[in-house]
């Protein structure tokens, strides 16, 4: 089920918010809240709602084990290691398998002796936000073991953090210390109610009006690239860029809305990452729960940057490695990751990041512009040779002519390229600089009636955005999700 779905809109939220709120005390608020996030995920995979419980249960009786005082730090290390052993076999299997088995087959092709197919592909569909949860509950024991939160010894509450649906199927990554005291301690108000709506409203204005445009772009000119101008296919690659973000930003602050309606304070995902000077500084930006936790969990176990300069190295290839599979059981993810190690190591030890100058600032995010974009080619074009297509056909300048005729046989297409300026203007700095001068002007003498405008003026675009959003929704307009498949 999508937050960007009339079902969701108008049947399940009225119905989770009712009940919520009708119920009086934690305990039971905390039952409803459950059931619905069950329901939610059962929604779309019914199945494999069986799977996430089970997943819950091994974590919930390895954190146990690991919390045991009278147990001796070998055999609390032991069933640490078992835990996440089989938290990484559940989602190795489920996502990794086709892909390990398949490319150990093809190999065995090149030894005449060999058997045509070794290891059997098992073709299961992927279990809805199986990376997420995973990362979740990881976070969750690893935490536990560390002894940097107390073990949860309820089953209930522990799946009530795992399976909260605002965040169960993409995000952001929740790590249980954030939310451990929310869990039974929130407070919910008619303020955080409606401040949180009032997200969720600015979320699904970023999916429906900006994200699902720019797909219908992306899509289109990226299906028939092979006979696209050069120039459409710039506009495609920016395009998808585009929409990835606003997609992706956008279900965020969705999640991050209905977590603040129900008393939850979600951390933030997004911080205008396409403003960024600097690799670093886009990854600083960008799915910021997911940075830090292969930063937390991955980076600084190996080492972090307090090592030599070739160990430095080494523990930047295998976090974006890392990084990269985790998107997707497939080579252009490995090679993404790669892609980013590759520039990240260069930033470290051949360029200064920092950029202190107006003019460096400039032309670091310029050239940070185009090396995320050329990221995003790689990472939306599955098959390789492909990816060497679309970069050629990047600079392949047909006249204009073609490109008019082009433009005339795909005119469906063609007519959304409107959306691609005012994309480019609200995920660049003009937000930036309108918090910005909001930030000055709370300081001025007419403040009162400086902000009571510029609030007046958010409220109205956002509930004019929504309501456009909506009419989109009930035409059945194109309504894809890029990361339901991570």
């Amino acid at each position: 089920m999508l937050f960007s779905s009339m079902t969701f809109i108008f049947i399940f939220l009225p119905l989770v918010c009712g009940l919520y709120f009708l119920v009086p005390g934690r305990k039971l608020k905390n039952i409803v809240l459950c059931l619905f996030s069950l329901l939610f995920y059962a929604w779309g995979e019914p199945f494999y709602i069986f799977l996430m419980i089970f997943s819950v249960l091994i974590n919930y009786i390895g954190a146990l084990g690991i919390s045991r005082s009278a147990l001796l730090p070998q055999k609390k290390k032991i069933i640490f290691i078992i835990t996440v052993t089989l938290n990484l076999l559940i989602l190795f299997f489920f996502k990794y398998e086709g892909f390990f088995a398949s490319n150990v087959n093809r190999l065995l092709r090149f030894c005449p002796s060999a058997p045509a197919s070794l290891i059997p592909v098992v073709r299961l569909s992927l279990p809805l936000g199986i990376s997420f949860y995973t990362f979740q509950a990881l976070s969750y024991v690893i935490d536990v073991y560390k002894q940097k939160v107390q073990v949860q010894r309820s089953f209930f509450r522990l799946l009530l953090y795992v399976s909260l649906f605002p965040q169960l199927i993409a995000g952001p990554i929740v790590r249980y210390s954030q939310v451990e005291d929310e869990i039974e301690n929130r407070k919910e108000s008619l303020k955080l109610f409606c401040d949180g709506l009032f997200v969720f409203m600015k979320g699904m204005c970023c999916k429906v009006l900006f994200s699902n445009n720019l797909a219908v772009i992306a899509d289109g000119l990226f299906s028939d690239y092979r006979d696209a101008p050069g120039i459409l296919v710039w506009l495609a690659a920016l395009a998808y860029m585009l929409q990835i973000y606003f997609d992706f930003s956008g279900y965020s602050k969705m999640a991050i809305g209905l977590g603040k309606m129900f008393g939850f304070s979600f951390p933030e995902n997004f911080n205008y990452p396409y403003t960024a000077v600097s690799v670093t500084d886009f990854w600083k930006r960008w799915h910021m729960t997911l940075s830090a936790w292969f930063r937390d969990y991955v980076y600084i176990p190996l080492g972090g940057n307090r090592c030599s300069a070739a160990r430095h190295i080494f523990n930047l290839c295998v976090t974006w490695f890392l990084t990269g599979f985790w998107h997707g059981a497939s080579w252009n993810f490995i090679l993404w990751g790669a892609w980013y190690a590759f520039f990240l190591v260069i930033e470290k030890y051949l360029f200064k990041t920092e950029r202190k100058t107006a003019a460096g600032r400039f032309c670091g995010r310029f050239c940070t512009f185009f090396i995320v974009l050329f990221g995003w080619i790689i990472f939306r074009t599955e098959n390789l040779s492909e990816i060497a297509g679309t970069v050629k056909r990047l600079f392949d300048f047909t006249s204009m002519e073609s490109l008019r005729m082009y433009c005339m046989n795909h005119a469906a297409v063609c007519s959304r390229l409107i959306f691609i300026i005012p994309s480019l203007i609200f995920a660049g700095s003009l937000p930036v600089y309108a918090q910005k001068f909001h930030s000055t002007v709370s300081c001025s003498r007419r403040t009162a009636v400086i902000q009571k405008t510029l609030s007046v003026l958010s409220v109205f675009f956002t509930l004019a955005g929504f309501t456009a959003s909506l009419c989109l929704l009930v035409a059945d307009t194109y309504n894809p999700f890029i990361y339901f498949r991570f």
